[in-house]
């Protein structure tokens, strides 16, 4: 008599009927599923996915602490939008907006009887492209007023700055206003004042520079730029206030650049935009933007609810989201502090520059940046004489097949002529993981030499950079 009957018997979950044929992934199906099974076959439809550990186009965060998985599983439920149900995330946002107007030095309110200043406000968002979007906003209505209050025609804004990511080219579609972006030159590949100057009218509704460009990992001329439009309102009268779009930078230069002036430090810095899920080690999902004070912030992009419980302002582009990350983001303020966020990034400029000597040897690149002028991000091009048989396309083709996502691209104008390569070197990318990224370059360059493409290389599009 057999041990088991068949009503009695578990079935390996691989043999379940929902397994057992593909599924119809464009329609609802009519009946429910084995959780399990469904769960496995997801499951393994992810791996197919590259491992984003190996992705080295990203600046966003691909390794985390396991306390922040467990927080982040604690607050899946939590709607951030809805402060008066959840109060504490509603204050633990407020206790990061406080902490990250700190580090970018904006002036605190000793008196509040002080009529000269406010104190900084600000707001978690879905990332620093929303961020972005929502300093720009407040650029544009604060220039509206103005030009009202002058009398001026305000029907053709336009915004001046320099190589700059998509969401900028958003903004401008979407809120219709003219986008002046900056030629890149060659040798410095970003904006310069000289060029801003020559861009700004009384139409322009602020200045944009970016601390840390996703093209090669520059820091811009932030105070330069700032002392030439200090120079341009005594010659013309005209006030230009800047926006600075921090989304790397801005958690990499308050600890490892902190003689750089690109913060609240300059009067004419309005706003500023940073994705915590970059260098501020969160979790996908979040950013911040903050203003140097109430009246940097229009008063018209503030909307006051109370459909969930209580009276709340809020001014983000989106409504319900999740809060873990915010959360997250504060467990990494409280967990790392000043020297625990200087030893993460300087931990990655030492892998970034041990990379760097790395790719020396094979003495076919030319540096465009080698981590030293900005983020730690490697960046370079083929020597002039390089005379290599095949290109960067075909190297990063190569790699990929062992599992390396390596960018090529070409730079914007007037630099389009250039194809770069570059790497991010992030919280979690070791000197040893480097060590075998460059022990594979090796081998796929000495393949590549012995057995040089056939024909000439596919026609490619510029690398997305978002």
């Amino acid at each position: 008599m057999p041990l088991h009957n068949h009503k009695t018997t578990i079935d390996d979950l691989f043999t379940v009927e929902a397994m057992t044929k593909p599924l119809n992934v464009h329609r609802i199906s009519r009946k429910e599923r084995n959780p399990e099974a469904v769960y496995q076959m997801i499951h393994d439809e992810l791996l197919l996915d590259g491992n984003s550990r190996q992705n080295m186009a990203t600046f966003c965060s691909t390794w985390l602490e396991r306390e922040v998985h467990e927080l982040m599983h604690e607050c899946i439920d939590k709607n951030m939008i809805d402060k008066d149900e959840y109060p504490q995330t509603a204050n633990i946002e407020s206790r990061c907006v406080s902490m990250l107007s700190n580090l970018w030095n904006a002036k605190e309110v000793t008196d509040p009887a002080a009529k000269d200043h406010s104190p900084a406000i600000g707001c978690s968002t879905t990332g620093s492209s929303e961020a972005a979007m929502l300093g720009g906003m407040a650029l544009k209505w604060n220039w509206k007023a103005r030009q009202k209050a002058a009398g001026k025609p305000y029907d053709k804004p336009n915004l001046v700055c320099g190589p700059v990511q998509v969401c900028w080219h958003k903004f401008a579609r979407y809120w219709e206003i003219e986008l002046r972006e900056l030629p890149m030159h060659k040798g410095s590949y970003m904006s310069s004042p000289e060029d801003v100057l020559a861009h700004c009218d009384e139409n322009t509704i602020g200045v944009v520079q970016t601390l840390g460009t996703t093209f090669t990992g520059h820091y811009e001329p932030i105070e330069e730029v700032h002392a030439a439009l200090d120079k341009l309102q005594q010659d013309t009268g005209l006030d230009i206030p800047m926006h600075i779009d921090a989304a790397s930078g801005g958690f990499v230069a308050p600890f490892m650049h902190p003689e750089i002036k690109w913060d609240f430090r300059l009067s004419r810095v309005k706003s500023i935009n940073s994705s915590g899920h970059k260098f501020g080690l969160s979790p996908l999902g979040c950013g911040w933007v903050i203003w140097a004070s109430e009246k940097d912030l229009p008063e018209d992009l503030i909307f006051r609810v109370n459909y969930l419980g209580g009276q709340m302002p809020t001014f983000a582009l989106n409504f319900s989201r999740p809060g873990g990350e915010v959360i997250a983001q504060y467990y990494n303020l409280l967990r790392l502090g000043f020297e625990g966020y200087m030893k993460v990034q300087g931990a990655s400029y030492d892998a970034a520059r041990f990379f760097t000597e790395g790719l020396k040897k094979f003495g076919l690149f030319e540096f465009i940046n080698d981590s030293s002028k900005g983020l730690p991000l490697v960046c370079w091009k083929f020597k002039d004489n390089a005379k290599a048989p095949f290109s960067l396309y075909q190297l990063s083709d190569e790699l990929r097949q062992r599992g390396w996502l390596i960018p090529t691209y070409t730079l914007p104008p007037d630099c389009e002529d250039i194809v770069v390569q570059r790497i991010v070197v992030r919280h979690g990318t070791t000197v040893d993981m480097l060590h075998l990224l460059l022990k594979d370059f090796k081998e796929v360059i000495d393949e590549l030499m012995e057995s040089p493409p056939c024909g000439p290389d596919k026609e490619r599009k510029s690398f997305n950079h978002s």
